[in-house]
């Protein structure tokens, strides 16, 4: 489980922004108690703010961290493609990154500076019995393992300087290091993120294929779904829980309608079977509503996270579903009937009415700093002063109780338009 992620120097965000996963109020079924931690950690958290105030680039600092890990070691001879903040002194400095987990009871920490030239910094540490113990750490070209682990020397050969030592040690299969190397790698991206970005996109829908089909082991399944088996009743009672008039899915030999479903060279055909009051109709992927195909698409990434306890992002949730269906989303994470295993969701929003199912410690707001940078702030400790529990956490925000709101001034345009002098 995620217990705190922390960025600088990445996009909007300038200095370090931190998103807590520890929850304040402990004693409710949805938090997982941690003993080795002492604390209790969320299995929901929500990013709140304006637009253009940064809540995007949070997510994408995680999900940048997670690409990095999966891709460096092939695909970043020519630099390396972190994106600095583009004001000020932002360009000339790296870009930092730190992730805490719990993993089997036992706490890991890696940070990562960087630019767009070289590693600075690298170190993977773990807290055995509560005491901070080296893995390894990097400072550039060089590269220290704790004692004990010599089978991990080869990393050296395969470091360059835009080259993670996390992404060269984790195929020497230590656990040590491939525990938190496929938690990150296990991390999943939905919404607007995914959208953008074509190979994210159809990992997504294939996933949800996989759930259906049932098909096991495949070379071009994702990452994610080593030692998992599909099952196809459960995702066809996720489906049936958005009450879309669909009963059944249909994966046969067929034109796609939609190419994200289908890997190059196999012509597999999705359609899903609408029951009507006389009959049953199958209707092309293709021909679905919006809505239809965004809650089809997410099952796979939904239930693949509850099932191996990772993380799933998902960018602006509200853009993607129905109110309702946003709300039924984020009980199968806070219910522990339905996750067992600790998995999390991480989302960012403009609707307020999730803040209703929402904890007061699952709430973050970000606004934009007068020099362009993002601010990143947990409600329940809003401006030094403890947000109440029983606080009605929409009305306060809506009225502006916790600031993270848009500045309308309709001044400048009634202008503009010549409707005031």
């Amino acid at each position: 489980m995620l217990i705190r992620f922390e960025a600088a120097n990445f996009r909007s965000i300038l200095g370090p922004v931190e998103l807590s996963m520890v929850a304040v109020d402990r004693d409710r079924p949805a938090v997982q108690r941690i003993d080795s931690i002492d604390e209790s950690l969320l299995p929901v958290a929500a990013i709140y703010g304006p637009n253009a105030s940064g809540k995007s680039n949070v997510v994408a600092a995680l999900s940048w961290l997670r690409d990095a890990v999966a891709d460096s070691l092939r695909f970043w001879d020519d630099g390396i493609p972190v994106e600095p903040f583009a004001f000020g002194d932002g360009p000339r400095r790296p870009s930092e990154f730190t992730v805490e987990l719990i993993l089997g009871g036992v706490r890991f920490e890696y940070v990562v500076e960087l630019d767009t030239d070289a590693i600075r910094y690298e170190g993977l540490f773990h807290y055995p019995e509560r005491k901070r113990r080296r893995i390894f750490e990097r400072e550039g070209d060089e590269l220290t393992l704790q004692r004990g682990l010599g089978h991990l020397s080869g990393t050296r050969e395969l470091l360059t300087a835009g080259t993670l030592a996390l992404s060269a040690a984790r195929r020497f299969r230590e656990p040590l290091v491939s525990g938190p190397a496929h938690a990150l790698l296990n991390v999943q991206t939905l919404g607007q993120m995914a959208r953008r970005r074509p190979f994210v996109r159809r990992a997504a829908s294939l996933s949800t294929r996989y759930w259906f089909e049932e098909t096991g082991p495949d070379q071009l399944q994702p990452a994610w779904f080593e030692d998992l088996r599909p099952d196809r009743a459960q995702a066809l009672a996720l489906l049936r829980m958005a009450d879309l008039g669909i009963e059944d899915v249909l994966i046969d030999d067929g034109a796609a309608a939609d190419q994200d479903l289908t890997p190059p060279g196999r012509r597999r055909r999705v359609r899903l079977v609408h029951r009507t009051e006389s009959e049953a109709v199958p209707l092309d992927f293709g021909a679905e509503s919006e809505g239809t195909r965004t809650w089809f698409q997410l099952i796979g990434p939904v239930l693949t996270a509850l099932k191996a306890g990772s993380l799933l992002l998902f960018d602006e949730l509200d853009a993607s579903l129905h109110p309702t269906l946003s709300m039924q989303l984020i009980r199968l994470f806070t219910d522990p009937a339905t996750n067992p295993s600790g998995a999390q969701l991480i989302f960012t929003s403009h609707d307020t009415s999730l803040l209703n199912h929402l904890n007061r410690d699952e709430v973050w707001l970000t606004e934009k700093a007068a020099d362009g940078a993002t601010r990143l702030g947990a409600l329940a400790e809003f401006a030094g002063e403890r947000v109440r529990r029983s606080q009605n956490l929409e009305k306060a925000y809506l009225h502006g109780r916790f600031g993270a709101l848009p500045d309308v001034d309709r001044t400048e345009i009634l202008r503009a338009l010549g409707l005031i002098g």
